[in-house]
């Protein structure tokens, strides 16, 4: 719109001074054909008037006769020069414009196109010192028409009155110009305002578009078909996402599952195999009168006990993973559900300095307890033997949170295992399903928490716990 009013003002600027400079030419070729008209029937007057014999070689005496050239020029306020058929100059008025703007001479040229004219008048223009010169050239005639003389009147061009004209009226136009340019401006800063008020809603709507998590329709008021169709667009890509990820949450959750079934079965059938080939041995070697048959059946009924164990904790690790955790916001001391978690471990290198007495948050109990001792757990079982074993337990507040360390001097986390240390069924231990890390997260994202951890090999591993207070 800027732009737009810059043009408009530029053409029309253009066109003002075109139109002034064909006003200017008009009124000067206008009024030289008034005074032209004027001095002729002078001349024509003094033609009439004389006492010498009207011919060619008497028209310098016709006009130096009583001054008579002198006077018409003066009456007309207009030079009058006289050239002969020729073109040679024969007599001229008072100097009252620049003195060599007067030829002694005519050039052919002008003679010859004179002569040409049908109308008998040839007008030229010429410019000489700066200043434009408008000469008309025409032939003085006796009363049968026979040309006796070239009259030529040579007409300054005066545009001072046309260029105040012109710059005033080009002065007023600017200010005029000025003013529109303003109002555009303004016109145009609160018409894109009000455009790409709704480009803005829909450009905020779409960086918050998340893959993870429900996202809100656009909803704009009255706007202009385009945006509107680009409304509709994004909702309808918007129900289109939500059904595909819809779709793709259960894919995943499916092969998972899938997953975990496999895994499970693998788990389970490590300790059928050694219990079949118990089974089978004790069958094929039993004596009931071998006097140690005691000790062999209770090695036997030993060995299938420690398989059914295993067996047992494979079904529970899966079962505490697969089961979710309710979101009780039960209000408890923090410090003192850890302290409470802490005590069913032996272990005298687990050291719990608490910075505070009392940190009070909403959480389940259930679900906090599990997740202290399956870190602690993880914490124990990343020790060699050989070192001397320190688990550090810490329990503060940052602003609004809760947060909950665990760190130990193990073996530490390889870079290549950092990215999968949270995936169900991922772990480095020989015995295992790896489902605890995963659990932990699951407990402490369900609470809208965090858990992060730092790991330096050969080092130890900390784990960092944070979840709101409300």
């Amino acid at each position: 719109m800027t732009v737009l009013v810059l043009l408009a003002s530029v053409l029309v600027a253009a066109i003002t001074v075109y139109q002034y400079k064909e006003e200017a030419e008009e009124y000067h070729r206008e009024r030289l054909e008034r005074k032209e008209e004027r001095i002729r029937i002078a001349i024509n007057n003094a033609l009439k008037s004389t006492t010498y014999e009207v011919k060619e070689e008497n028209v310098m005496l016709i006009f130096r006769e009583n001054n008579r050239i002198y006077q018409i020029s003066e009456e007309h306020t207009l030079p009058i020069n006289i050239y002969s058929l020729s073109g040679k100059l024969l007599i001229k008025s008072e100097e009252t414009f620049v003195s060599d703007t007067i030829d002694i001479q005519l050039d052919s040229i002008i003679i010859n196109r004179l002569s040409k004219k049908y109308e008998k008048r040839y007008l030229g223009v010429s410019e000489k010192d700066g200043e434009h010169f408008l000469s008309s050239y025409t032939y003085i005639e006796d009363d049968r028409s026979k040309p006796l003389a070239i009259l030529n009147l040579p007409y300054l061009e005066d545009d001072n009155f046309f260029s105040r004209e012109l710059w005033e009226s080009l002065t007023r136009l600017g200010q005029v110009y000025l003013l529109m340019l303003l109002v555009a401006i303004m016109f145009a800063y609160f018409l894109s305002k009000y455009i790409t008020r709704s480009l803005k809603t829909i450009s905020d709507t779409i960086d918050q578009t998340r893959l993870d998590k429900r996202n809100k329709r656009i909803k704009i008021g009255n706007v202009g078909e385009e945006i509107y169709s680009l409304v509709n667009a994004y909702n309808s890509m918007i129900d289109e996402l939500e059904e595909s990820a819809a779709m793709l949450a259960k894919s995943e959750r499916e092969a998972a599952w899938r997953e975990m079934a496999k895994q499970v079965a693998h788990e389970i059938k490590n300790p059928l195999t050694p219990m079949r080939l118990t089974v089978q041995s004790f069958e094929r070697k039993f004596d009931p009168g071998d006097p140690n048959v005691n000790q062999k059946v209770k090695e036997y009924s030993d060995t299938l006990i420690q398989q059914i164990d295993t067996m047992s904790s494979i079904a529970s690790a899966f079962s505490n993973f697969a089961q979710m955790p309710a979101q009780k916001n039960e209000t408890l001391d923090v410090v003192k559900v850890v302290r409470l978690a802490l005590d069913i471990f032996n272990e005298g290198y687990i050291i719990f300095p608490s910075e505070k007495e009392e940190i009070i948050a909403k959480f389940d109990k259930t679900q906090l307890i599990r997740v202290v001792t399956n870190l602690v757990k993880n914490g124990i079982q990343a020790i060699h033997e050989d070192q001397t074993p320190k688990i550090m337990v810490n329990v503060f507040t940052e602003k609004e949170n809760v947060v909950i360390t665990v760190a130990d001097n193990g073996i530490g986390i390889t870079e290549e295992n950092k990215n999968k240390i949270f995936e169900p069924k991922f772990t480095t231990k020989t015995s295992g399903m790896g489902l605890g890390l995963g659990m932990v997260k699951n407990i402490v994202e369900t609470y809208n928490g965090s858990i992060t951890f730092t790991s330096q090999e050969g080092k130890g591993t900390v784990f960092k716990v944070k979840f709101p207070r409300e």
